[in-house]
């Protein structure tokens, strides 16, 4: 039986956060959360988080790439939540 509502995070990262191990570290820890979605590269320097779980692991996954890697250098992170549409299986990274 599910007691946490199922929600969508979507999310654009800006900053120095490609050629860092972004996508990597997001998907470790996505996974390491039990969330699904997929996570890529943008053209404009950028990346996009589209995750759906339960809303406590999805605030984790934000508080994650808010810090990211090591290397990296987040600017700034825009989310949005919506209800969540059961269409991934596990959680990706796209090139």
């Amino acid at each position: 039986m599910e007691t946490d509502t199922q929600e969508r995070l979507s999310a654009q990262i800006e900053g120095r956060v490609q050629g860092v191990g972004f996508r990597n570290f997001t998907q470790m820890r996505a996974r390491q959360l039990g969330v699904t979605g997929w996570v890529r590269n943008e053209q404009d320097g950028s990346v996009r988080l589209e995750a759906e779980g339960p809303r406590a692991a999805l605030e984790e996954l934000l508080e994650a790439v808010h810090e990211g890697p090591r290397m990296a250098q987040v600017e700034s992170v825009e989310a949005e939540w919506a209800g969540a549409n059961d269409e991934y299986e596990g959680f990706r990274v796209r090139r």
